[in-house]
């Protein structure tokens, strides 16, 4: 069997000008996975992640916490929906910037609700692909490392969106859980699958062993 390692990207910048953008506390999240890795012996023989920044940053600063540099796969596949997008289309009125506790449930009271209507084919959000085509684009990802990586452990960087449908696939859940999934990511968690060329197979969702002690619980995130 092979590992396979989904690692959703760290804090980005919500409620910024750029969210596509790590916060220092995200590539200090990033660094902190890669010391863990480092610390429990795991080295990775393939590296793949998405093409946006949050992506790429986070690979990068898992690798400077493990002290090794390598190349990775880009793949764009990998990347997130746009939730600005998901959100207007079932809400056109301008949103004013979520930096509020009551504006942050807003917006993901939007979010999920616009995701359940792209997933249903009853939105199509402007720039975005039709959800289908969506999930072709992570499943595609899938499919290589199976096909490519037997026997190997393999890392890779995305978003939440991506992770909770990877999962979502391989567990056959509903359209309704995959969203619930993807609305409990945290930042920089790990989601693990042992893998063969015929199947995946679900270990661990969502875990944070790298901000597992009393002193990191503030480090953890959701955006």
């Amino acid at each position: 069997m092979g590992t396979l390692y989904l690692v959703r990207h760290g804090q980005a910048s919500l409620g910024a000008a750029d969210y596509d953008q790590l916060s220092d506390l995200g590539l200090r999240q990033a660094v902190r996975l890669g010391e863990y890795f480092a610390g429990q012996g795991v080295r990775f023989d393939a590296l793949i992640a998405g093409t946006l920044r949050r992506h790429t940053q986070t690979l990068a600063g898992i690798l400077q916490g493990m002290g090794h540099q390598a190349d990775h796969l880009p793949w764009a596949g990998l990347n997130e929906y746009d939730s600005e997008a998901v959100i207007a289309a079932i809400h056109p009125q301008p949103l004013v910037k979520p930096d509020t506790p009551e504006l942050v449930r807003q917006h993901f009271r939007l979010l999920r609700d616009g995701l359940a209507a792209w997933m249903a084919g009853d939105t199509r959000p402007a720039g975005m692909p039709a959800y289908p085509d969506f999930v072709a684009g992570v499943t595609g990802a899938l499919d290589h490392v199976r096909a490519q990586h037997y026997g190997r452990t393999v890392l890779v960087v995305t978003s939440g969106g991506p992770i909770s449908t990877a999962v979502g696939q391989v567990l056959g859940t509903s359209p309704a859980t995959t969203i619930e999934l993807n609305l409990r990511l945290r930042n920089t968690s790990v989601t693990e699958f042992a893998f063969n060329p015929k199947r995946l197979s679900l270990v661990t969702f969502n875990t944070l062993p790298h901000l597992d002690a009393p002193g990191l619980r503030a480090a953890i995130t959701y955006a």
